[in-house]
């Protein structure tokens, strides 16, 4: 039987503390729990907003990136899913949530219809989000598949965690 050394103890300590530890900046740290961490608030319009909801089922499951928390109040959220058609009606009150909201906020813009109007090119309904909020994230579809959304958060995770790494928070 061998006999083990002093040495040999620290080397096999080490190896097991380096496969243990994990080393990283402050600002990569706070990306990714800002990322992680993204609650939306409830603003669906039209049909965009049961494809929203279907993603928080466990088919497709939401959760796993964080997100699952969907808040009734703005103050509470950094995230507004803008689902479905905006009416000129609706657009005020739309900013007035968005205004609500706790810096940094983002906005992804769900559907052909809050991207750019959809089919309906008429005087009642605003052609594109964008108009009103500043748009960080568009999805598109008419009206498009829980993927799509799910897919859309996962870019909007990238692009939360390239800001903070540069160090802006919008």
């Amino acid at each position: 039987m061998a006999a083990v050394t002093r040495e040999d103890r620290a080397e096999g300590h080490l190896a097991g503390l380096e496969r243990n530890v994990l080393t990283t900046t402050v600002e990569r740290m706070l990306a990714w729990a800002r990322s992680s961490s993204v609650w939306p608030v409830q603003f669906g319009l039209a049909c965009c907003a049961i494809e929203m909801i279907a993603t928080t089922t466990s088919k497709f499951d939401i959760a796993r990136f964080g997100m699952e928390a969907f808040r009734a109040s703005p103050r509470q959220s950094d995230l507004m899913i803008v689902a479905g058609r905006v009416s000129q009606k609706m657009a005020p009150v739309l900013r007035h949530i968005y205004d609500q909201m706790l810096e940094p906020k983002w906005v992804l813009s769900m559907g052909d219809c809050a991207s750019c109007g959809g089919v309906y090119n008429n005087y009642a309904l605003v052609q594109g989000v964008d108009k009103i909020v500043p748009v960080d994230v568009y999805v598109a579809g008419c009206p498009p598949r829980p993927e799509a959304l799910l897919y859309g958060l996962m870019k909007l995770q990238e692009k939360i965690r390239e800001r903070a790494r540069q160090g802006g928070s919008r």
